[in-house]
């Protein structure tokens, strides 16, 4: 599963995304309107958190854009808001269910199943991640190319983890770190291209084998 976190209050996008993360759910977060409509028209996640009150674009905005695009994106919105007319209106809106705040970590997190389930998305639980001659094992925590394994850190799994599953996607560099760095205070956006060397190197277990990682110009890299 796959969950896209709209959320401007920092914070709390953080205990949200932490709290997924252990889950096993690869989690990406945006804190505006407008680039968390960007992310879900993208079509890579399964389940999307949207907050009621977002700057740029508000979360019923967003449902309604996500609904006319007919992209297949279940839909849990947040707010402060607990009059019957705003839930009412927040479903209207396109949205698939409706939490309160403040609420518990506990029932977002059987809510965001809950609609899983509903949206018939593939178990949390797979053991395996695969692209081309490229193999994660998500349980041990190893990966392999053309059945070599590789020597990785943790760092370069996370990130070859996340490029494998939005393959074929043209990724920036900022949603890269968001997605890897989220919770190193000291790191900085240059880690993404050191790290995307790093890798590289690594996946070249072969003299014959093309690098997988394609350079996007302008933007950041993509997984072919």
């Amino acid at each position: 599963m796959q969950v896209l976190i709209i959320e401007d209050d920092e914070r709390l996008a953080r205990l949200m995304a932490r709290m997924l993360e252990k889950e096993g759910i690869s989690t990406d977060v945006a804190h505006d309107g407008k680039t968390g409509l960007e992310f879900a028209l993208a079509g890579t996640h399964d389940v999307a958190v949207v907050d009621w009150m977002l700057p740029g674009m508000d979360g019923p905005s967003i449902c309604r854009a996500v609904r006319e695009a007919r992209i297949k994106l279940a839909l849990l919105l947040l707010t402060a808001r607990d009059q019957v007319e705003d839930r009412v209106a927040g479903l209207y809106s396109g949205a698939d269910d409706y939490l309160t705040k403040p609420f518990a970590l506990e029932e977002l997190l059987a809510r965001i199943h809950a609609l899983g389930r509903r949206f018939d998305i593939a178990s949390p639980d797979a053991s395996e991640l695969g692209c081309g001659d490229l193999v994660l094992d998500l349980r041990a925590h190893t990966a392999s190319r053309a059945s070599v394994p590789l020597d990785l850190t943790l760092t370069e799994w996370n990130l070859l983890e996340y490029l494998v599953r939005n393959r074929g996607q043209a990724l920036s560099r900022e949603r890269i770190f968001n997605r890897v760095w989220a919770y190193d205070s000291e790191a900085q956006l240059k880690m993404v291209d050191i790290y995307i060397s790093y890798l590289r190197r690594k996946l070249k277990v072969a003299p014959d084998l093309p690098d997988p990682i394609e350079t996007v110009r302008g933007i950041g890299y993509r997984l072919a």
